[in-house]
């Protein structure tokens, strides 16, 4: 019996995870339990020594010294900013207006508004609740289908998963070893062209289904002509700024993450202050809120360093390796695989717990596979989205279910007596969008130039063929003995009183 646990402690202690996992306990605490139970475990049987906890103080003192993970806190604040500042409720009401006139002219509306809020706040929960309570009873009151306005506003709302300044690229390229601008430049393309599927699927439903996505009516046009362009340029200036002072100055080298993400909580107050909405109650609740979501980050970090920790002493990392890099079709095949594993795990785990549990894993076997890890993280990235979209499990669902009409109601532009939306009718609307977003991920493994065509490759100059010569004295002379001397340090020997033997033994030595 204890020879088995030595042979195969790391595949226990995965399995172990598993069950805590489904037992309910917190992600962080389940990791650390986990990871000093089986420490204490590998000590009593003489595989491990005590030693090795002590490296837990040094790695949990270098999570805290980590830069890049400080502008979590500071997207985080930006987006809850923006949402309670009307910055949404205006581009909706805007954009919604400017494509009210086509078939399907409102979903377009929160595609766009959801891409644009995604370049912006980059917090899914912030994105899917304002989409929910501006736009989804005008989708109701103007006749469209209820599943796909449910499903368009939870597929929207997701976009703020892969269109940077996105949370989950900031900790995939923490837990990669990788560049968060990298990581950014690569998501930009995949996150808009996934909008632009969205925007074709909506198109195929209003040819296929007119009724279920109708134009607005002549009435519900309140702006027309000049002064509906003079809206949408004033709507869309202020974000397009913003979104230049988040992710335009981390593109062109001016800003790091972090910088740029404070950049833009400074911007998002400014925007606050101009529309007289900046008060110390929303500060306070914008705090508060990032606060509690910085804090179950740094958590679950904390409790996957300690489960790393024992996880890699007692080889598992090796193990995992040797499983991914062993499967058939070679990297074809471990993409496959992988991406199916991290498709089911998302119907239970969210992204963070993927992010933190999965990714440090998964991303030695690719680098040994010499798959680009940029390339890695964003295609994961795009999986993740999908976990925010489960039913009966993803987030987003539960955040529209959270805003949506539970009865029915009498609508207070009408007077008609609109019926509710089901939790049924949410869940339906979003199968296609998962579909969706599985499509994506094919399409970035297909063309893979869509990510790695954003990156900057540097020079292109091999720096191991670079050498280094160094031009000898120009007036050819030896230092004088008295520079020797200065610049002996203190208590040095007089170089006369050496032996010559010794600089020959030097020179042996040397041989």
């Amino acid at each position: 019996m204890t020879q088995f646990l030595i042979d195969n402690l790391a595949p226990l202690m995965f399995v172990a995870l598993v069950f805590f996992l489904l037992f309910g306990y917190p992600v962080a605490f389940a990791l650390a339990a986990n990871g000093l139970l089986f420490a204490f475990i590998g000590i009593e049987l003489g595989l491990l020594t005590p030693a090795l906890l002590q490296a837990l103080p040094e790695r949990v003192f270098g999570i805290m010294r980590n830069d890049t993970l400080l502008a979590i806190p500071f997207f985080t604040f930006m987006g809850l900013i923006l949402e309670r500042s009307g910055m949404a409720e205006d581009l909706l009401d805007t954009i919604g207006q400017l494509f009210g006139p086509m078939r399907g002219g409102l979903a377009y509306a929160v595609i766009f508004v959801g891409a644009l809020l995604a370049a912006t706040t980059g917090v899914v929960a912030a994105s899917v609740i304002s989409m929910g309570l501006i736009s989804l009873p005008i989708m109701l009151r103007y006749g469209y289908d209820r599943k796909l306005a449910s499903g368009v506003i939870a597929a929207s709302g997701t976009l703020a998963q892969i269109i940077p300044p996105s949370l989950v690229l900031i900790v995939m390229a923490d837990q990669l070893g990788r560049s968060v601008g990298d990581m950014y430049a690569g998501a930009m393309i995949p996150g808009l062209i996934l909008s632009a599927l969205y925007a074709g699927y909506v198109f195929l439903v209003t040819i296929i289904f007119p009724k279920a996505a109708p134009a607005l009516p002549l009435e519900a046009r309140s702006l027309r002509g000049m002064q509906l362009i003079i809206r949408v340029l004033v709507s869309l200036v202020p974000p397009l700024v913003l979104i230049f002072l988040v992710l335009g100055t981390i593109f062109i080298g001016v800003a790091t993450p972090t910088e740029g993400g404070a950049m833009g909580a400074a911007g998002a107050m400014i925007l606050a202050m101009m529309k007289r909405k900046l008060d110390w109650s929303l500060l306070r609740q914008a705090m508060d809120t990032t606060a509690k979501l910085s804090a179950f980050v740094i958590f679950i970090l904390i409790g996957s360093t300690v489960f790393g920790l024992t996880f890699r002493a007692v080889n598992g990392d090796l193990w995992v390796e040797h499983l991914l890099t062993s499967l058939p079709g070679g990297q074809l095949g471990f993409l496959i695989v992988v991406n199916i594993m991290v498709f089911l795990l998302a119907f239970f785990l969210d992204f963070f717990e993927l992010a933190f549990i999965v990714v440090p894993l998964l991303g030695p076997a690719a680098e040994k596979l010499g798959i680009d890890l940029i390339w890695f993280g964003v295609l994961l990235g795009v999986n993740m989205q999908t976990s925010f979209m489960h039913p009966p499990f993803g987030f987003a669902l539960f955040y529209l279910r959270s805003v949506a009409p539970v009865a029915d109601y009498i609508d207070k532009v009408t007077g008609k007596l609109t019926p509710k939306v089901t939790t049924g009718q949410i869940y339906w609307g979003a199968v296609p969008f998962v579909c969706i977003q599985i499509i994506m991920v094919a399409l970035v493994i297909a063309f893979p130039e869509m990510v790695t065509g954003m990156l900057d490759r540097g020079t292109g100059v091999d720096p191991n063929t670079i050498q280094i010569e160094i031009p000898s004295d120009p007036m050819g002379e030896a230092p004088s003995d008295d520079a020797s001397q200065d610049d002996q340090p203190y208590g040095a020997s007089d170089t006369e009183d050496a032996p010559e033997e010794d600089s020959e033994d030097e020179e042996t030595k040397a041989d």
